[in-house]
């Protein structure tokens, strides 16, 4: 198992989760999430509030934006590390089913890990771009 598979460090707990959630690896994915983990999906974007446990954060928020659109892709691309909280930039892709119009649009999410798992995150996005794609 490599050292990167085990780490505990913030970013790399965090660069697993992407990784997980880009393959459909649900397993790998709750693997990164404390149990009292909570995650929020901004005001305004079609998934709002916050949900609770590494069964809830995939089934509410992942599998539901998978069925609205073909392929919700996170792409990370810049991270930045101050000790357990971590920021990532990244962007938003996909194609919703119903209005078949594209959705790109950046993401900042904010991680707090401790322990090796992700105890928190937050989304920010621009929910309007987001609603304007799946708007009939």
């Amino acid at each position: 198992m490599s050292e990167f598979a085990t780490s505990t460090a913030p970013a790399d707990v965090v660069r697993r989760r992407y990784l997980a959630s880009a393959a459909g690896d649900r397993a790998a994915l709750r693997a990164t999430l404390a149990p009292d983990v909570e995650w929020t999906e901004m005001a305004g974007f079609p998934l709002a509030g916050t949900y609770r446990t590494p069964e809830g954060v995939p089934v509410g928020v992942m599998e539901k934006l998978g069925e609205d659109g073909d392929v919700w892709t996170a792409h990370d691309d810049t991270y930045v590390a101050d000790g357990e909280s971590v920021v990532v930039l990244a962007r938003y892709t996909a194609t919703h089913r119903v209005t078949g119009r594209p959705v790109d649009v950046r993401v900042a999410h904010h991680f707090v890990v401790r322990g090796g798992l992700i105890v928190r995150c937050e989304q920010f996005t621009d929910t309007a771009l987001v609603r304007d794609a799946m708007s009939p």
